[in-house]
């Protein structure tokens, strides 16, 4: 009990819904914060940012293999790039998941939906797969149960050294605990505006509603490469994102 009141202390004020202290009372995330807590305040410190008003963006990009963390304090500021992990293990190919079972990692406009401290995968945080375009434009059985996790495996999923999703489960504790309960993952094939990306399409040249379904999530990569602030992203009656 001494270390998980030490541990609220340190992590900001304690939360009347009481999420946080929950979370600590876990092993592996108690271990987590013990671990990573001052390294991440003093992260955020250097860019000008604190855990107790944390905001954060998390982007993924198959081809690179890289989930970068990006965040800010207020939503008046832009976005800042804290850091980024490799996907140390990655599963099928370029394009969207589409059914259960094909070992697609997603690509779209998702968030962060459930926290898992007692994870198969060490930690995980949960992605709200399939949202409301996979439903519409995949198969009756989309599947689900994606997670960023840690123990660098995966079949669908986005993967980490357990090291490494230690820090992340600890600042997406925290954005959560501060009152971002809706914590946006953006999942891409590749960076649009890479030379890679001539390459990639060559290769899917004979698919041309793989490519009209990254048009559509350009105008979401391309709004974030400018303003550094997020998009409203909706999903119309077709599927298709539409992004504001």
């Amino acid at each position: 009990m001494k270390n998980l009141l030490l541990l609220l202390c340190l992590g900001g004020l304690f939360l009347p819904d009481g999420f946080k202290e929950k979370q600590l009372q876990h092993e592996r995330v108690s271990t987590a914060y013990r671990e990573k807590h001052l390294i991440l305040e003093k992260l955020l410190q250097g860019k000008g940012l604190s855990l107790q008003h944390l905001e954060l963006y998390l982007r993924a990009f198959k081809h690179e293999k890289t989930l970068e963390v990006w965040a800010r304090n207020s939503p008046e500021q832009a976005f800042q790039l804290l850091t980024s992990y490799e996907l140390c293990a990655r599963s099928g190919t370029y394009g969207p998941k589409r059914q259960e079972g094909d070992g697609q990692i997603p690509e779209g406009f998702y968030v962060i939906d459930r926290f898992n401290p007692k994870s198969n995968y060490h930690l995980s945080l949960g992605i709200n797969y399939p949202n409301a375009s996979d439903k519409l434009l995949g198969h009756p059985k989309p599947g689900g149960d994606i997670f960023l996790h840690g123990d660098c495996v995966t079949l669908g999923c986005l993967a980490l050294t357990d090291d490494k999703i230690k820090e992340l489960y600890v600042l997406a504790v925290e954005a959560y605990a501060q009152g971002q309960t809706q914590i946006p993952v953006h999942l891409f094939p590749i960076r649009f505006d890479s030379p890679a990306f001539a390459q990639v399409k060559k290769k899917y040249a004979q698919n041309p509603k793989l490519f009209s379904f990254w048009e559509n999530l350009q105008t979401g990569y391309f709004f974030f490469e400018q303003h550094k602030t997020l998009p409203t992203v909706t999903v119309n009656s077709t599927g298709n994102y539409v992004v504001e």
